[in-house]
């Protein structure tokens, strides 16, 4: 007959809840596995393998699941999830918002479809960016390059009273600039070709008063943005590319992981 007493099964449930809390919510917030299509249940299963396979191999948090350092750590576990979910969702946000700059000034701004990742509703280009992006982040293996930083974290930043200080949390705070930083290099170049394009009936609209620019500026426009986006192609997803890596920097410095 096993006998098992109370304080081996709060070892138990202070090896396994932590690591499963760290992980499960950045599970929830991080791009792909948190998207709206994928369901709750899916993602805590995920989770929940992960930690059933990393739990053994960490060191055993010297915290007593029930008493007041035990919702410090939670927290701090927590945070830690957030954070790195946070930083690489900027990435594709931006992506995102660059492509809706981009519709606005080409003239499709009116076009909108449900984005699957969100289940809100966004111009088709940038969902169009999205689907780009999500298949660069899956053909590279950016999926296994996040869970093997997850899993190193938990050597380098062990689950206990200490978490990310203040400078981390003001370094996630700094990566938000990204999101525009990222926008602007995938939309400005579009943007101003277009603005040639516009200054260019400008003076057709001078020499030729009767011309309907009305009519003829808004297909003109849109070929020319089409054309525009086809030749960026190569550059956006060179653009993602180094985004995605200085990311991952990020959350190496977050979890204290050497390069």
């Amino acid at each position: 007959m096993i006998n098992l007493t109370t304080g081996q099964l709060e070892a138990w449930l202070a090896l396994y809840l932590w690591p499963f809390l760290r992980i499960g919510a950045c599970f929830m917030m991080v791009p792909i596995f948190g998207a709206g299509f994928v369901p709750p249940r899916v993602r805590l299963f995920l989770a929940g393998a992960i930690t059933f396979i990393v739990a053994p191999l960490i060191p055993p948090p010297n915290v007593e699941v029930f008493s007041l350092a035990a919702v410090v750590v939670t927290i701090h576990q927590l945070l830690i999830g957030f954070a790195s979910a946070f930083v690489l969702q900027l990435i594709f946000d931006a992506l995102a918002m660059g492509g809706q700059l981009l519709a606005n000034t080409m003239g499709l701004g009116f076009a909108f479809n449900v984005d699957p990742l969100r289940g809100v509703s966004t111009p088709v280009l940038g969902q169009m960016y999205m689907i780009l992006v999500t298949l660069t982040f899956l053909a590279i293996n950016g999926h296994l390059v996040l869970v093997e930083l997850l899993v190193a974290g938990f050597t380098t930043l062990p689950v206990g009273m200490t978490g990310l200080d203040g400078e981390m949390l003001w370094r996630v705070a700094e990566w938000g600039s990204q999101l525009f930083a990222g926008a602007l290099i995938v939309a400005l170049p579009g943007m101003a070709a277009l603005l040639v394009v516009n200054l260019a009936f400008g003076v057709m609209s001078r020499a030729a008063p009767t011309l309907n620019l009305f009519a003829v500026g808004f297909p003109i426009t849109l070929i020319a943005g089409l054309v525009i986006m086809y030749v960026g192609l190569p550059s956006v997803l060179v653009a993602f590319s180094q985004s995605l890596e200085a990311a991952f920097g990020v959350i190496r410095t977050l979890l204290r992981i050497s390069p």
